[in-house]
């Protein structure tokens, strides 16, 4: 982002303190003092989500919220809102599409401007079958903002029909509520977020139901309207906002997502201005309707339209990913050589490369890895891991280790008179510690699952020897050495954690052109495809 503040004139910090000020060098003033108001919080909350993750962890419900967070992903929604297209569901696709992007995009935009980290683990354990999603920062909870805009949008949906049958109606209410519930409260088991991250991401995700319902007809009113200027200014709109996405301080993928979805609004507003006025498309009971049956196409030809829907989305995929990242870098090139290139931090400019390698989309996977994800979640694979995992986790931990120094040097009591083994007290003691990574199956677990990690850290605040009066200070050998274990300790955990890939400029336009080209083919050329093909019901 633009706001992102360069200070030619301060000097870099001191080796010793680059870690812990890191967020204080590399965030302007104003963003970095909103984090500082936030961040006590999130520490605060951390002992009391240990707490109850350890006394009401089970095996069952461990596979139980793994599973269930798959549901509240960008890949299931990629993969599951076409379908409701090609199915008729024209209206109702059309309102999850604003919301879901919305909430990816603006959840993503909260996230990255304010770099909050996720609570710390330990003393949390993060259970995920999600290699990427620690890589995120932890507030808002972006699964919260999708599941509650989803079941706002849906329930206003079932209510809006007078005449469903009550038996369906209730059972439809009551498993989405059982889903909104499940993806919550499992990210507060799952130790991934705290409740300040869901309360927000919920609240963020009701008032995005609660807008694209209200006003659902004056916005399809307008996007369907016929006038040309609608798709420059939705698309304009959109990019605008792709630019203004904030710099984060680490390299974190939530503005990946955000761009994916962006296109995703660009082609299905544009696919459905322009679908609505072709002689495929019917206008009731939405503008831009696909045609479809059950009664008449039956099973077999049902089955073929998602099979030959799905062949196409991840052709084009496959097909214009690299053919992207060929064309795209010469132009960028000579864009950045006539001094108009505006590259984000963290980005390779195209001056700086030659060649792309193939890289791994955790939006919308490749068609040849489908069979992998689908073992990992048949197989209930999961991980249960303890430690820092990103970047975030592993400053997060070193301040408030240094924070933990700080208040035992001024304090003669070292934690403040806190109770030893009492309340939360074991659970704010092992914050700050540094965990080697450690995954446990589900059949060996059991309440005292944090004895089977190795601690590999050390905790400053226990360490230092307070003397006399309020002041404190370090025996001058032992301060020294242990020092250096702290130097190589971080050293340690830097290394272990999962470093993101190298990222590339042409990569925003590459997303930008894919998911918009998904998009449009799955709310117009694949309809057309189907009634050419004799998969529809006939042009009107």
């Amino acid at each position: 982002m633009a706001d992102v503040e360069k200070k030619p004139a301060t000097p870099p910090p001191d080796a010793g303190l680059r870690n812990l000020d890191h967020y204080k060098y590399r965030l302007p003033k104003w963003r970095y003092a909103l984090r500082q108001k936030l961040l006590p919080l999130i520490r605060w909350e951390t002992p009391y989500l240990a707490y109850v993750q350890e006394h009401v962890r089970t095996p069952a419900l461990d596979t139980y919220f793994a599973l269930s967070a798959n549901l509240g992903t960008h890949t299931f929604f990629m993969a599951m809102l076409p379908t409701l297209f090609w199915f008729g569901y024209t209206a109702f696709g059309r309102g999850l599409v604003h919301i879901l992007a919305a909430g990816v995009f603006f959840s993503g935009f909260l996230k990255d401007l304010l770099c909050l980290p996720r609570p710390l683990s330990p003393p949390l354990h993060r259970i995920t079958m999600s290699g990427s999603a620690a890589l995120e920062y932890g507030f808002p909870s972006t699964h919260s903002t999708n599941a509650v805009s989803v079941a706002f949008y849906a329930l206003a949906a079932i209510r809006s029909e007078p005449d469903m049958n009550p038996a369906l109606r209730l059972t439809l209410q009551l498993l989405t509520w059982l889903y909104t519930a499940s993806i919550v409260l499992g990210r507060l088991y799952c130790g991934m977020h705290g409740f300040l991250d869901v309360i927000i991401g919920s609240i963020l995700g009701a008032l995005l139901g609660f807008v694209q319902w209200n006003w659902r007809r004056e916005i399809d009113d307008w996007v369907y309207s016929g006038e040309w200027v609608v798709p420059l200014i939705v698309t304009g709109v959109i990019l605008l906002l792709v630019r203004i996405h904030p710099e984060p301080a680490d390299e974190c993928p939530c503005f990946d997502d955000g761009v994916a979805f962006a296109g995703v609004v660009i082609g299905v507003d544009l696919g459905h201005w322009h679908f609505a006025h072709s002689r495929f498309a019917w206008s009731v009971p939405e503008p831009a309707t696909v045609p479809f049956a059950y009664t008449q196409l039956g099973l077999m030809r049902t089955v073929l339209r998602v099979i030959l829907g799905v062949v196409i989305v991840f052709s084009w995929r496959g097909v214009m990913k690299p053919t992207l990242h060929r064309i795209l870098p010469p132009v960028f090139r000579l864009i950045e050589q006539i001094g108009l290139s505006i590259p984000r931090k963290d980005y390779k400019q195209a001056s700086e490369y030659t060649t792309i390698p193939p890289l791994h989309d955790d939006t919308l996977p490749p068609l040849q890895q489908l069979p992998a994800l689908i073992q990992t979640i048949t197989r209930r694979s999961r991980s249960d891991s303890v430690g820092p995992q990103s970047a975030a986790d592993a400053y997060e931990t070193l301040a408030y280790r240094e924070k933990r120094r700080r208040e035992s040097i001024g304090s003669d009591s070292g934690r403040g008179g806190m109770g030893v083994g009492t309340g939360v007290s074991k659970y704010e003691r092992e914050m700050g510690t540094v965990v080697a990574p450690a995954f446990t199956s589900p059949s060996k677990h059991s309440h005292n699952h944090k004895q089977s990690h190795q601690v590999v850290g050390t905790e400053r605040g226990a360490e230092v020897e307070v003397r006399g009066g309020g002041g404190g200070e370090v025996n001058g050998g032992e301060g020294h050495e242990r020092a250096e274990d702290e130097r190589r300790e971080e050293a340690e955990m830097f290394m272990r954690i999962e470093r993101p890939r190298v990222r590339y400029d042409v990569e925003v336009v590459t997303k930008l052109v894919v998911y918009a080209g998904i998009a449009w083919l799955a709310v117009e050329w694949i309809p057309v495809l189907f009634e050419l093909a004799g998969l529809g019901l006939g042009v009107r």
